[in-house]
């Protein structure tokens, strides 16, 4: 029951408005310990991250899709250098993953290099088109294409 003010006579009872204090801080408190208590029995998690250049096996052969500035494409295969088109990308990719005898298909490394002012879409759009041909190892290019 709240605490009642007042003389007893006149207007009636009127009720005090304040707020106790004291169970808050005590729950408080409480917390503040129990945090303290548990904060040096929690083990910091470890996250093993992948890094470039950690693979099990080295890719057979490179071909790598270059993005110039402009969005033309271009296909780069050991010592050859030849501009191409999205639709032809997939079809030409798969001819040079195949074109080195000896070496499987899925051994062959595709990577893009895209030049720093290329938009975002343009790179996703060549990513989609080697997905959607069923190409495996596609990876994207950390170096600057002059």
């Amino acid at each position: 029951m709240p605490a009642v003010a007042g003389r007893g006579h006149g207007r009636g009872r009127r009720t005090i408005n304040e707020i106790n204090m004291v169970p808050f801080i005590d729950v408080m408190l409480v917390l503040l310990i129990i945090f303290m208590v548990t904060a040096p029995l929690i083990t910091p998690s470890l996250i093993d991250l992948p890094s470039v250049g950690k693979a099990s096996r080295q890719p057979d052969q490179i071909i790598q899709v270059i993005v110039n500035k402009d969005d033309k494409l271009e296909l780069k295969t050991d010592a050859q250098t030849a501009p191409i088109s999205l639709k032809e990308l997939a079809v030409a990719v798969k001819r040079a993953q195949a074109g080195k005898e000896g070496a499987a298909p899925a051994s062959s490394a595709v990577v893009i290099s895209a030049d720093k002012s290329v938009k975002y879409e343009s790179v996703v759009r060549v990513m989609d088109a080697l997905q959607r041909a069923g190409i495996q190892r596609v990876g994207l290019s950390v170096q600057l294409v002059n």
